[in-house]
């Protein structure tokens, strides 16, 4: 894991450095298929960072791969539900 070079964190993205995505494959959350996406999700369901991860794809509009154990599907309907229950 701690074979890859420590890039530079701004504050707004030092929470990736807890990520238990880190030093994975990155193509490993960016899967073709529906067992991918669950394979994702299993390293994302016990990381001290998931909320800051989704969040992080949510506000960027990140529209591929697994971020914060969601799919893409699943972060279009977050964002739905979110501007359905706070429309501006």
């Amino acid at each position: 894991m701690d074979d890859y070079p420590l890039p530079t964190y701004d504050a707004e993205h030092v929470w990736m450095l807890d990520g238990h995505c880190r030093g994975r494959d990155p193509s490993f959350f960016f899967p073709s298929d529906g067992v991918g996406v669950e394979h994702a999700r299993r390293v994302c369901a016990g990381c001290p960072v998931q909320s800051e991860c989704l969040e992080y794809a949510l506000q960027y509009r990140i529209e591929h791969g697994v971020w914060g154990g969601a799919s893409e599907r699943e972060r279009r309907r977050i964002l739905r539900s979110r501007r359905v229950a706070n429309p501006s």
